[in-house]
């Protein structure tokens, strides 16, 4: 009968006092670095899967024998090459800052060099007056004011929810917002 298996694959290695016999292995090293950090398996599997195509990327030279330059190299490539999305450079740059202060004791430094992927703008989805109407028709009472609300002010939901009867002056079309969320510029 087999051991089982640890929340982390560690490669196949056997578990136990000899599972190293010529010292432990980098992505075995990550591994236990982040169950001692108790980061999610998930984000253990996502970070390993980093490190391996970062390694891969550069000819499978070990990242100890690489620094700065190299993770400047694939991060920009990560974003010109193969136009990954914002959060996901931003992710493979978790993964090797990770390694680089966990795994292998050092600290990066100057990663500003790096060609940085776009944000992406997204726009809104926005209801035609038709559809507006079809929505409120199907609602009366409490939800119908508190639709129309929004609908017609731009109010956030807390922010017309957190309304009270006197931060209304319906003789003059104000409403009055306590603690609202800053509007985003950019």
């Amino acid at each position: 009968m087999k051991a089982p298996r640890p929340a982390y694959s560690t490669g196949g290695s056997p578990a136990g006092p000899d599972r190293y016999p010529h010292g432990p292995r980098l992505l075995d090293r990550l591994t236990e670095a982040l169950q001692s950090r108790h980061y999610s398996p998930r984000t253990g599997e996502v970070y390993r899967a980093w490190v391996k195509r970062f390694v891969y990327f550069h000819g499978l030279q070990h990242p100890a024998d690489m620094g700065e330059p190299e993770i400047n190299a694939f991060l920009t490539h990560l974003a010109v090459a193969e136009k990954v999305s914002a959060s996901t450079q931003n992710q493979a740059l978790s993964a090797l800052l990770f390694l680089y202060r966990y795994v292998l004791d050092r600290e990066v430094g100057d990663v500003d060099g790096v060609v940085r992927a776009r944000h992406r703008r997204r726009l809104p989805v926005v209801l035609t007056r038709e559809e507006a109407r079809a929505v409120l028709d199907c609602l009366a009472g409490d939800p119908w004011s508190i639709v129309s609300l929004l609908y017609g002010s731009g109010l956030r939901l807390m922010e017309c929810l957190n309304l009270r009867v006197k931060d209304l002056e319906l003789s003059r079309g104000e409403i009055t917002v306590r603690a609202a969320k800053e509007a985003e510029t950019g």
